[in-house]
């Protein structure tokens, strides 16, 4: 019988630590980008792009490292995931031109490749049936939380140098290296790995690809390509946008990501739940998706600290209620599909971090205003799609 989740408190503090930690390394960057602009002359096209290598490498990767995760062990993999991370911060705090940058976002999304299914393999091993979707959660506001608060940590500490918060990632991200090696043990038998490899064989990234198209998904999954588009879109530029737009400081970048990201983890927390039982997923969705396009559009027309801060808290909170939204009604659609179904809800996050960034990057160089406006037009696109899903879909997915 599996230990209940209070029992194996240390070890998924130490499993979310893990994957909050490697999403924190692809927000850290931001606040900064101004900054290593400056210093190196860089275009936004090219730190778009610099953003959008950490999605593509991992998105790369990712199906490898999936079978690598079954065939030698959950454990190994994530160790080898936190040292690749470690590193990849540390190259990109000492690098002094551009491709060295590239290296480092590179290794920082091969191990995030690593770490991710690792971490998700683990959970499934250690849980039950009953307490996995609650321990899935936990590991989806891990994620969440490390994506939106990177750039209020690298902000902050960018006060003590732009290179300070790619030191400070790297030296935890051995810190949880360290501890993953004392405190975690592998869950399954050499003979269960074995057994899992086996069946894993029969399937492809391409194969997973193309169930993906199957109707009970996909329009999820475009959502989600919207959602991540969208949010990689707004969070790459706005650093940009206010440095060029307001003169805001690093600290003041970081001050309103943070309160954004603060606010929208709150409302989360008290009135998610509510929201859905009274409207629904789809209407969730399909709200976030309108506040996000008419708050996009907003951007472009707000001045002043304050102004900017409430418009940014609002398109927070509806990505923050977006997700979980589809997270829930993938998790119910997915049956005894749960594997596939994460891992290509992870493909299709992948896709809009790498598609988001270099869209905002080359936008901006065009305009420091279409970024914002070609997001809110993709928006709109994901709230049609979203008129194609019939309630249907939902009660046969029970």
């Amino acid at each position: 019988m599996k230990k209940t989740i209070k029992e194996q408190k240390m070890v998924l503090i130490i499993l979310l630590s893990n994957i909050f930690i490697a999403f924190l390394g692809i927000g850290l960057v931001i606040p900064v980008m101004p900054s290593f602009m400056n210093d190196m002359n860089l275009s936004g096209k090219t730190m778009g792009y610099l953003v959008a290598a950490f999605a593509v490498s991992q998105l790369l990767l990712s199906p490898i490292a999936g079978r690598w995760v079954d065939r030698y062990g959950r454990k190994i993999m994530i160790i080898i995931g936190l040292v690749l991370f470690g590193i990849s911060e540390l190259v990109f705090g000492l690098g002094t031109h551009v491709s060295v940058l590239y290296v480092s976002r590179i290794l920082g999304g091969f191990s995030a490749a690593f770490i991710m299914p690792a971490v998700t393999a683990y959970i499934a091993d250690i849980t039950s049936i009953e307490e996995r979707p609650k321990a899935m959660g936990y590991m989806s506001a891990a994620i969440s939380t490390g994506f939106i608060i990177g750039p209020g940590v690298g902000g902050f500490i960018a006060e003590y140098g732009i290179r300070m918060p790619f030191f400070f990632a790297a030296a935890i991200a051995f810190v949880a290296c360290i501890s993953s090696i004392f405190i975690l043990k592998e869950p399954l038998t050499k003979s269960q790995l074995e057994e899992i490899s086996a069946n894993t064989k029969q399937s492809s990234f391409f194969s997973d690809l193309k169930r993906s198209l199957n109707p009970r998904y996909f329009i999820a999954f475009v959502i989600v390509f919207v959602l991540a588009f969208g949010l990689s879109a707004y969070e790459t530029v706005f650093s940009l946008f206010s440095d060029h737009k307001f003169g805001y400081t690093p600290k003041e970048i970081a001050a309103i990501i943070t309160i954004s990201s603060i606010f929208g983890v709150v409302v989360q927390i008290f009135m998610f739940g509510k929201m859905v039982d009274k409207l629904g997923e789809k209407k969730v969705i399909q709200l976030c998706l309108i506040i996000g396009a008419v708050l996009a559009v907003g951007s472009t027309l707000v001045s002043g600290f304050w102004a900017v801060l409430a418009v940014t808290c609002l398109i927070f909170l509806a990505f923050d209620l977006l997700r979980p939204a589809l997270t829930t009604f993938l998790s119910r659609a997915a049956g005894k599909e749960q594997g596939f179904v994460a891992g290509m809800n992870s493909t299709y996050t992948s896709l809009g971090n790498i598609v988001g960034p270099a869209m905002g990057g080359i936008l901006f160089d065009v305009n420091i205003h279409y970024p914002y406006l070609f997001a809110a037009v993709i928006m709109v696109i994901g709230l049609g799609i979203t008129f194609m899903w019939k309630e249907e879909q939902f009660i046969e997915s029970n």
